[in-house]
């Protein structure tokens, strides 16, 4: 091994890693294709010098990668935004071997935009959290559907409200569904009794994953947080500390303000929209059951709206604010005590 300290950046693919090794002054040393495997990286690395910092591309199986040579060869790896350096990069060309300079160098200034390395528990709960959403999805689409043939159709029913037991009863006894509309609503209510369970399964295995979790139990303490919303945020935020501050933690949420100065005029242009939908989707249903059933924050949002201000930025003002005040709510120290 050469006596020099070096910086790598890893551009990512499922078959292969492009790997670009330069030092501290910026000249490359190497910058190849090799297979994804962190046995053989290390291998085409090691020789080059001492291994200050790595860069590599957060994406789909990166995340994995990182923790093998972090674990298994001491790196002291970082997860790169992909959306902020291709944006630094500022080129309509894109190559492998490009990707992989640009991180190398961005590492070796100290200008890469760093995402968190998350743990393997909270990445196993992130798919799991994220799976439930998807078989919700599905359950709202497959009701999408049959509320759309049966309008489709002009068929009106008194008999309960929607998706009441009563209700599908008489949807699948009605005579007023015949030939092939009867055979499409039969296969969409069987498809969305499946889904209604694999729903519930997911539930409980979340229910069983996070049974001693402390941090879900703080959370469940606080008003309009339940356990779906706990889950989501333990998921998607994992740790409270890795934040800086409130404000923040409010930003990766994706519910502060995108500021669109310029000179002298200072304008805000709607949400950030960073953050993880699912994520800021959860915090904005928190938003509305705080206001109605929460009596500090429901004054808090009144006297918004006594001030002319739409319900939608209300409700986005409240998540913003109520974020913030749960990173102090729930710093370590807190959720330990």
């Amino acid at each position: 091994m050469k006596d020099c300290n070096i910086f790598v950046g890893l551009d990512y693919h499922q078959a292969a890693v492009q790997v670009c090794v330069v030092n501290k002054e910026g000249t490359v040393l190497m910058n190849r294709s090799c297979r994804n495997d962190w046995h053989a990286i290390a291998r085409v690395v090691e020789p080059h010098g001492r291994v200050t910092r790595v860069a590599i591309e957060s994406c789909s199986g990166a995340a994995d990668l990182a923790e093998e040579l972090v674990a298994t060869v001491g790196w002291s790896v970082d997860l790169a935004h992909p959306g902020y350096v291709q944006r630094m990069k500022g080129s309509p060309d894109k190559t492998d071997y490009s990707d992989a300079r640009m991180l190398a160098d961005l590492e070796r200034v100290g200008y890469l935009p760093r995402v968190w390395l998350a743990p393997q528990e909270v990445r196993e709960l992130r798919r799991l959290v994220r799976y439930r959403q998807q078989r919700v999805n599905e359950r709202r689409d497959i009701k999408l559907r049959i509320g759309a043939l049966l309008r489709d159709l002009r068929i009106r029913t008194t008999v309960g409200s929607r998706w009441t037991i009563p209700w599908l009863c008489w949807l699948r006894t009605t005579s007023d569904l015949s030939g092939h509309s009867r055979w499409i609503i039969d296969h969409h209510l069987a498809r969305l009794q499946q889904t209604i369970a694999e729903v519930a399964e997911v539930e409980q295995r979340l229910s069983n994953a996070t049974e001693n979790d402390r941090m879900v139990q703080r959370l469940q303490q606080f008003n309009g947080i339940g356990p779906v919303t706990a889950w989501t945020i333990r998921a998607e935020i994992g740790r409270f500390d890795r934040f800086r501050n409130g404000k923040q933690l409010a930003r990766f949420c994706g519910l502060s303000p995108r500021n669109a100065s310029s000179g002298t005029r200072v304008a805000d242009a709607g949400l950030i929209k960073a953050g993880n939908r699912q994520l800021r989707a959860t915090l904005m249903e928190a938003a509305h059951r705080l206001i109605r059933f929460d009596r500090l924050w429901g004054a808090r949002a009144a006297k918004l709206l006594r001030r002319g201000k739409p319900k939608s930025l209300v409700v986005a003002a409240m998540a913003n604010r109520w974020m913030r005040w749960l990173f102090h709510e729930m710093q370590p120290h807190r959720i330990a005590a």
